[in-house]
């Protein structure tokens, strides 16, 4: 009986639970409907908002590129000249943004001449129409109606870009260059280079009129770099102690390697907003197949340069891995969305092999540049920009490009399209040269390009800019002109 006792109490409580439930529920009143709110975004907001996303990020990326660069040259050049090349790659994106943001967004992609734009300097119609994107935006930036995401998102995507292409000019003359005059250049190349040759590839000028292509960049951002690296070494001259009386050239080491390991890892991750991110959508298909081919491109092209330089000078020199690892990044920026794996494997492995050849060539020929860069971006810059007109897979190119039909020569399409990529190297390379000859001339015969010889000596960082990277350490010299 006392084992019932609590059974019954808790049947009772179940009960009684059970009454005051339902008495509730049949006094209660329905429910009104929900009033009707305002309609969600449409798919089409959607897109708009998840492509947007996706430049936005790609742009953050590459943007983070310039803590790559910083790390790469600091790390390649001498501790006394770390100040320098530090500041140098800081200020050069602040130089570009107001150069490109002024004058170089309208000159490259304002609606005008198959050579030039002729409207929308100083952003103007991007305070004007920044609310209407994609197709239905009738501004002066035409150009860029192909994707939809908004004018300012355009156009943060393009200057990152641009203030690459200034980059790569700081590694290739420095430890001998007056900061001024870098900034000086820094401001030309964003205004009068980058952006001229830019309209013709990427703002609908002659060149992509032709048929050119270059998705993501080894002619637009890395040989236009490279040309300009090229003639700022040759009004330069080489650096004191790099070349001997007999004319060889002598090992100058960097002075952490640290540093530019670091350096070349961000600028590993980078690139996976640099070349994905040139499909300004996101795309799921496009941005997986540019990972894919970016990274196997970059990952054999590190194997084969460091096989070269072991092969060649009997060690597997770090320095020339790193260069390995971008130049295949950069030979592989301009076929990326048009090549199978397979293909970027190939590419890849070829500039590895190029690079190490390349910095070997330039030493030979006199040409004294600190961090290799115009083998890594000019010498692959072309290279890879002929890729396309050689290993560009039909099949990739229709899926890319709607009714597209040309593809690459191994593919059986004939050299066509090998000539077109020809033709915008060949007009690049005379633009490029020309102007930026004239713009190193006239800085050289104004305020003049290179520091005093004892500055170059005692190093940059204290003659330019009172200041040490290593302030309280002793620092061993290895010779007149070392650390």
């Amino acid at each position: 009986m006392r084992a019932l006792i609590p059974r019954v109490g808790l049947f009772c409580c179940l009960l009684m639970a059970m009454l005051v439930t339902s008495n509730l529920a049949v006094g209660q009143e329905p429910a009104a409907p929900a009033a009707a709110g305002p309609a969600g975004p449409s798919t089409a907001d959607l897109k708009v908002a998840l492509d947007t996303m996706w430049v936005m990020i790609a742009g953050f990326m590459v943007f983070f590129m310039n803590l790559g660069f910083g790390c790469v040259e600091s790390g390649f050049c001498r501790a006394k000249n770390c100040v320098n090349i530090l500041s140098k790659n800081f200020v050069v994106f602040a130089v570009s943004t107001m150069g490109f943001w002024a004058i170089g967004f309208g000159l490259m992609f304002g609606n005008g001449s198959p050579f030039i734009g002729q409207s929308g300097l100083w952003f103007a119609s991007g305070l004007d129409n920044s609310p209407a994107i994609g197709p239905a935006y009738s501004g002066d930036y035409g150009a860029l109606n192909w994707t939809g995401v908004p004018l300012a998102a355009k156009f943060f995507f393009q200057l990152v870009f641009a203030g690459t292409a200034a980059t790569i000019v700081s590694g290739a003359v420095a430890e001998r260059i007056k900061y001024l005059s870098f900034i000086i250049f820094s401001l030309l190349i964003s205004v009068f280079i980058y952006p001229v040759v830019g309209h013709w590839i990427w703002g609908g000028g002659f060149l992509a009129a032709g048929g050119f292509f270059d998705f993501a960049g080894s002619t637009q951002v890395h040989s236009i770099g490279g040309w300009c690296a090229l003639t700022g070494i040759l009004f330069l001259g080489p650096r004191k102690g790099k070349f001997g009386p007999d004319g060889k050239a002598k090992a100058i080491p960097g002075h952490s390697m640290m540093a530019a390991f670091i350096g070349c890892l961000v600028l590993w991750f980078g690139w996976f907003g640099f070349n994905p991110g040139s499909t300004m959508a996101a795309d799921p298909g496009a941005i997986a197949d540019v990972a894919l081919t970016t990274n196997l491109a970059a990952a054999i092209a590190t194997i084969t340069a460091t096989a070269t330089s072991w092969i060649i000078l009997g060690k597997p020199d770090i320095g020339m891995t790193l260069n390995g690892c971008l130049a295949g990044l950069v030979a592989i920026t301009a076929p990326c969305a048009f090549v199978t794996p397979f293909a970027s494997v190939i590419i890849g492995a070829i500039a590895g092999v190029l690079v190490v050849l390349a910095v070997l060539t330039f030493d030979k020929l006199k040409i004294d540049d600190p961090v290799g860069a115009t083998s890594v971006h000019l010498v692959n810059g072309v290279f890879g920009t002929l890729c396309v007109g050689l290993f560009a897979d039909p099949k990739i190119v229709g899926v890319r490009i709607a009714g597209a039909e040309w593809g690459g020569l191994f593919y059986g399409k004939g050299a066509d399209q090998l000539m077109i990529q020809l033709k915008g190297v060949g007009a690049t390379a005379i633009y490029c040269l020309i102007v930026s000859s004239i713009c190193w001339a006239v800085i050289k015969y104004t305020i003049g390009l290179r520091v005093k010889d004892e500055e170059e000596v005692e190093g940059l960082d204290v003659g330019e800019h009172g200041n040490e990277a290593y302030h309280g350490f002793v620092l061993a010299r290895t010779g007149e002109f070392g650390n």
